[in-house]
């Protein structure tokens, strides 16, 4: 008896202690989880063999940018060494101002756990800001070990910003568009940047033969081009060992050939650093210098890209590798060109193959067309990375992505979205044929990507950072002071290629626009005709509801209530399998989910009912892989729930009841538990297996033990496994506008035929598979 009473206190110990753990502010552990990322230690060593390492993945596109600024800065030649020397400081101090100051130690710091990008930020202020235009999320979402966030005082400003932007619809739509454009944007750049990256540095083959025509060098481009698109599906993991070096060999040659240029020809171009040449600059030019700044803009293409390919690297490593090897080595080649072309007014065309030394030429020529496509790989894999993010937040139409790193998670490779890029990039190379036009276009994509950042980092300074206004408005300032007169050029240059990204980012746009729409309307409308399990359960024996043994797993967009396709399905098809699970596959503003916490498993009505719901969990950056078995998943953590569930039935008279209990999959670690309600049901006879079965008695009383259950299941589950998803239909209303019918029953529906199915999606066999057709009206 002592013994009994003693381990009854124990439990009952562990049960308040569990109650005191669930109910503390997670103010605390959430502050610490906010700086996991930042919080690693790394040596000196290793700290420079990142930096190293990130030559290669980082730092190609912008590394690239001495092949093509001056000829686009000054197409038409150049006579007056005072406009070299103006447009030279101008470069200074845009690199100086832009990748340096406002990126590599500002925006790098504005990182979800390392990730970086435009999607990165966004999923920064979904979790502090409730402006997730599909409001999925739950209280439980937020105990997640990568889901960190602040929490504001009442009258602070972060929590007026906060509320400002949780007001309205309009307001969180809004943000959402800017986010988009940013994307589309950036898509454009994965286009863009190959394409005049490759076809730069094809164009060295012309100096040993000047005569040769520009269409040869456009072919060689051409095929460069389709080469690097075909090797995608390898990933970079298996050649990703040669990008440094080759990288860091670009840098020291840029940077060598620069200083030498410096001592042989004129040193006047040091003048340079002194900022009042820029005012020169436009004083003397007005027009023409102000359009320039299009061509000026280009060096620094490539920061966006810098942000995107954040992951894998410590902040500090990027910013080490920046600021001693990138950005001086980057100085050096643009001041070294400048002398050059100050001595050979006529070369500016081809001024950096130029002013290389006859010696090393052909190796010159080498490095720089592996430095281009070095570059290309990197702007690539981050449109890939891209597009994940934007199919994870349900802005994108579902597409195959194939992970082809086993060390690394964002190294993935998307085939349809390549052979889109691929068709696009070689289009825009054999279309303009010259580095000009295709600059125009490349300045129109980066400009108003940095222009969404910007405007992306007020309200993560406020909310995440909680940064003083002052603070806010100084970087705004000086962001936008920059920036905006590089925008306000390339409007002058729309007709002169500019067009190229505006198209582009057009049509993404409508595809992601129209796609999240009609994603958001589903979700509303499940939300809205969702209905009653008690009366689902009420109509049972007036249809002949019978339960047929198995398991029947019925996939919703809700993470709770019963969706109306499963009463759609019950009503043609009068029959539930003895055991149903209501699964949720939703994706959170985290990067990723640990897999120990990325299911939740919950009862559905007493235990004899045999109804549970279950809740996959996924982060923008985690991928379904095809070793990934789904249903076993699924299956597995239903058992441990159960087990855990016997644990405390002992409790079910205290506040807690045993239908309460939810569970995320770790084990047998109670820590896990959290409690929940639960839906409404209504118990009733059931003719499965006769009536002295046992599977449904009078609530409250127990059926089966805890192994009775599980061998239960375990009959149900060799009896046969049912995947049942809706194979729904969306049309507009008939009284919708010709635009919203447009838009729903052509391109939707024209997308959802081309994208793949949630049964591909997670490898479901298709044997195994049920679809429930129903056409929604939106």
């Amino acid at each position: 008896m002592d013994s009994t009473t003693g381990d009854e206190a124990t439990n009952k110990g562990m049960m308040w202690e569990l109650d005191q753990n669930l109910d503390q502010p997670m103010d605390e552990e959430a502050g610490r989880l906010r700086n996991m990322y930042r919080e690693k230690k790394f040596s000196a060593m290793l700290l420079l063999r990142l930096a190293f390492q990130s030559l290669g993945v980082v730092f190609g596109d912008l590394g690239t940018s001495p092949l093509y600024v001056f000829y686009n800065i000054f197409p038409n030649g150049v006579q007056d060494d005072e406009d070299i020397v103006g447009a030279l400081s101008l470069i200074i101090y845009s690199l100086t101002l832009i990748p340096l100051l406002k990126y590599v130690f500002v925006v790098l710091c504005a990182n979800d756990n390392g990730q970086g990008g435009t999607f990165a930020l966004y999923s920064l202020l979904c979790r502090h800001a409730k402006i997730n235009t599909i409001p999925n999320q739950h209280r439980t979402d937020e105990e997640l070990t990568t889901y960190s966030r602040q929490t504001h005082e009442v009258n602070s400003l972060a929590a007026k910003v906060k509320r400002w932007l949780e007001a309205h619809a309009y307001k969180k739509n809004a943000l959402l568009f800017v986010v988009l454009i940013g994307t589309c944007m950036a898509i454009g750049d994965g286009i863009l940047t190959p394409a005049i990256s490759v076809l730069s540095a094809s164009g060295g083959i012309r100096e040993e033969n000047p005569k040769m025509s520009n269409n040869i060098v456009v072919v060689v481009a051409v095929i460069i081009l389709i080469g690097l698109f075909c090797m995608q599906h390898y990933g970079t993991d298996k050649v990703g060992w040669l990008f440094a070096p080759v990288v860091l060999l670009w840098f020291i040659l840029i940077g060598s050939v620069g200083a030498v240029n410096i001592w042989r020809y004129n040193s006047s171009a040091l003048k340079a650093f002194n900022p009042v040449h820029i005012y020169r600059y436009f004083r003397k030019g007005k027009y023409d210098s102000w359009t320039s700044l299009g061509g000026i803009m280009l060096c620094i293409t490539g920061t966006e890209a810098l942000y995107a390919d954040l992951c894998h690297f410590p902040v500090l490593a990027i910013q080490i590798a920046f600021t001693m090897v990138v950005f001086p080595c980057l100085l050096l080649a643009y001041t070294g060109q400048a002398c050059y072309i100050m001595a050979h007014k006529d070369h500016v065309e081809d001024a950096f193959y130029r002013s290389i030394p006859d010696q090393i030429y052909w190796p010159a020529f080498v490095i720089a067309t592996a430095a281009a496509v070095v570059a290309s790989q990197a702007t690539i894999s981050a449109t890939y990375s891209i597009i994940k993010q934007a199919l994870a937040l349900g802005c994108f139409p579902r597409v195959k992505v194939v992970h082809t790193s086993k060390k690394f998670l964002g190294q993935i490779y998307i085939p349809d979205i390549n052979w889109v890029l691929m068709v696009l990039c070689i289009a825009v190379t054999a279309g303009f044929k010259n580095q000009s036009q295709i600059g125009n276009a490349y300045g129109t994509a980066v400009v108003i990507v940095m222009l969404v950042t910007t405007f992306l980092m007020v309200p993560v300074m406020l909310l995440v950072w909680r940064s003083h206004w002052l603070l806010v408005l100084i970087f705004t300032t000086l962001s936008l002071l920059v920036e905006l007169p590089y925008f306000s050029a390339i409007i002058f240059k729309i007709d002169q290629g500019g067009w190229v990204p505006l198209v582009i980012a057009v049509a993404f746009m409508l595809i992601m626009y129209v796609w999240h729409y009609c994603t958001v309307k589903r979700y509303e409308f499940e939300m809205h005709s969702k209905v009653s399990m008690a009366w689902i359960l009420g109509l049972g024996p007036s249809l002949g509801l019978v339960r047929v043994p198995g398991i029947g797993f019925v996939y919703t967009e809700l993470a709770s209530g019963v969706p109306h396709i499963f009463s759609h399905f019950i009503t043609n098809l009068p029959a539930i399998h003895s055991v149903v699970v209501f699964v949720c596959v939703k994706y959170l503003p985290v990067y990723t989910v640990p897999p120990d916490e990325r299911f939740l498993v919950k009862r559905i009505g007493p235990k004899n009912f045999h109804m549970f719901r279950c809740v996959a969990r996924y982060g923008y950056k985690d991928l379904h892989k095809k070793d990934d078995n789904f249903e076993k998943m699924l299956l597995d953590n239903l058992l441990s729930f159960v087990r855990l569930d016997s644990m405390m039935e002992g409790y079910s008279d205290s506040e807690y009841s045993v239908a309460d209990i939810t569970i995320a999959n770790n084990g047998t670690n109670m820590s896990g538990l959290s409690y929940t309600s639960h839906d409404s049901i209504v118990p009733v006879q059931s003719p499965f297996r006769g009536a002295n079965s046992g599977l449904f008695m009078e609530s409250g009383q127990t059926s089966q033990t805890v192994g009775d259950e599980i061998e239960f299941l375990n009959r149900c589950k060799d009896a046969g496994v049912v995947h049942i998803l809706g194979n729904t239909i969306v049309r507009a209303r008939r009284d919708s506008s010709i635009m919203k019918k447009l838009a729903v029953d052509y391109v939707y529906a024209f997308l959802r035929r081309i994208c793949r199915e949630n049964s591909v999606m997670f490898y479901v066999p298709h044997e195994s598979l049920l679809n429930v057709g129903q056409i929604y009206y939106i």
